[in-house]
């Protein structure tokens, strides 16, 4: 059953277009108005594990990139040994051409915090950490409010959740970044929340049995949590009839999803859609098509970091498969940017990997000095001073690097990995266009 009515996007006012100044952040009162933390009461009726089944059986997977099941994630959880226990919650949201968790923190806050609190009564976590990007600084502010609206409310706080309607008691805390990419990264963000710099940790141990802390600790993103509300509102077979099954036999992708689209259409902007929607589907009735009518050249499916998708590939199901099927690395946050016919797809990858380069944590040498040259070779071949051996050499560098190869310890070069390769591979032609051909010598010898 297709997506009929706005779910994580129900109470944002004239979404996704109409007049800006009609849209204002739901505040607690017209929030609980219209149902709000009534999910939150019907949960502390249920028993923590039941909750953790009915997430694990909708088969809730991470909305931050990595899609990973989040049911199962909490029970990774060791039982509780009446020490602190923590929730973490990513809104880094620092991967370039994602915005869609930005939408609930301006517009729905109680939404968010209505499914921490629900997680925290679940995994049995005292404390949540509400990890916010630096440069989100409005939204920061708005995220106080609501905190401490719901403060107010006796939603947290030592009474209990709800006032004391259950004795379980959840503190929340916001935490603002520094502006660094790499604390989007799970552990990296447990780094940053205990003040320090922002290196990934090695794994095992995993965070839900030694992080923040050295404690128990459940990392999930904000729309994520924002999904556990409806979940338990409508129950685990509605969540199914939304999204689709998995089309070569892996994990199904159930439920809406938010998807902020930029780049070359008509109406970029966050839009709610099923999980598995073409990308020519999305454009063309959401977005109102290409900007001024030009064609389709490709798209980065979600962040750039999962690589691109090529121009006979515009009609690219958007769901948790895509990367097995159109040779990306994934659905990453399903926030395409989209391109159009004009676009230089060697500027594309130079921008990208100047990124990279840039917000390496400098942690793993093959990452901190592969980015710097595999920015330097395209800045050569851009410059059409490159040559068919330099073509070459990149992309010898970029799949020698991450975690894939098993030579970085997070992921943020397989991201520069995927993005260049892709690139190069599918837009080979305008590579090979700008670069120098290499003349060799030959020497003919005199005959006689």
């Amino acid at each position: 059953m297709p997506l009929t009515e706005p779910v994580l996007t129900k109470r944002i006012p004239t979404f996704p277009w109409g007049d800006p100044n009609n849209r204002r952040t739901v505040l607690i009162d017209q929030y609980m108005a219209t149902g709000g933390y009534e999910t939150l009461r019907k949960s502390l009726t249920m028993a923590p594990a039941e909750i953790v089944s009915m997430i694990k059986d909708a088969n809730l997977r991470g909305r931050g990139g990595a899609g990973f099941p989040a049911g199962l994630k909490w029970t990774f959880l060791p039982p509780p040994d009446g020490q602190k226990r923590y929730l973490c919650i990513n809104a880094d949201e620092a991967e370039p051409g994602t915005f869609k968790d930005r939408l609930l923190c301006d517009f729905d806050p109680h939404l968010v915090l209505e499914g921490i609190a629900i997680t925290c009564y679940a995994c049995q976590l005292d404390t949540a950490f509400f990890f916010i990007r630096g440069e989100y600084h409005h939204q920061a502010k708005l995220m106080q409010r609501a905190i401490d609206e719901a403060y107010a409310k006796g939603i947290f706080g030592k009474q209990g959740l709800l006032g004391g309607a259950h004795t379980f008691a959840v503190e929340c805390f916001l935490h603002r970044g520094a502006g660094a990419y790499i604390c989007g990264e799970e552990t990296g963000l447990l780094e940053a929340v205990e003040g320090k710099r922002g290196w990934p940790r090695i794994k095992p141990p995993f965070p839900a049995v030694k992080g923040l802390f050295g404690r128990p600790t459940i990392i999930n993103n904000v729309e994520t949590l924002a999904a556990v509300v409806p979940i338990l509102e409508k129950g685990v077979p509605w969540w199914k009839s939304c999204g689709c099954e998995s089309g070569v036999g892996g994990p199904p992708s159930y439920g809406p999803k938010l998807m902020g689209v930029s780049g070359h259409v008509q109406r970029p902007g966050v839009y709610e859609c099923d999980l598995g929607i073409p990308l020519r589907t999305l454009v063309e009735q959401y977005c109102g098509g290409m900007r001024g009518g030009k064609r389709f050249k490709g798209a980065i499916a979600g962040g750039v970091s999962m690589g691109i998708l090529g121009p006979d590939q515009y009609d690219a199901e958007m769901d948790f498969d895509i990367g097995r099927r159109y040779d990306v690395m994934g659905l990453g946050t399903a926030c395409p940017t989209v391109f159009d016919e004009d676009t230089d797809m060697v500027g594309v990858a130079r921008n990208i990997s100047r990124f990279f380069k840039n917000e390496s944590c400098g942690q793993c040498t093959p990452c901190r000095e592969g980015s710097g040259w595999v920015y330097k070779l395209l800045l050569r071949i851009e410059r059409g001073e490159g040559t068919t051996k330099d073509l070459d050499l990149l992309l010898e560098i970029a799949g020698s690097m991450g975690l894939t190869p098993g030579t970085t310890i997070c992921g943020l070069a397989d991201g520069n990995n995927w993005a260049v390769r892709t690139i190069v591979n599918k837009y080979r032609a305008e590579f090979e266009a700008r670069i120098k051909p290499v003349f060799v010598a030959v020497t003919v010898g005199a005959r006689g």
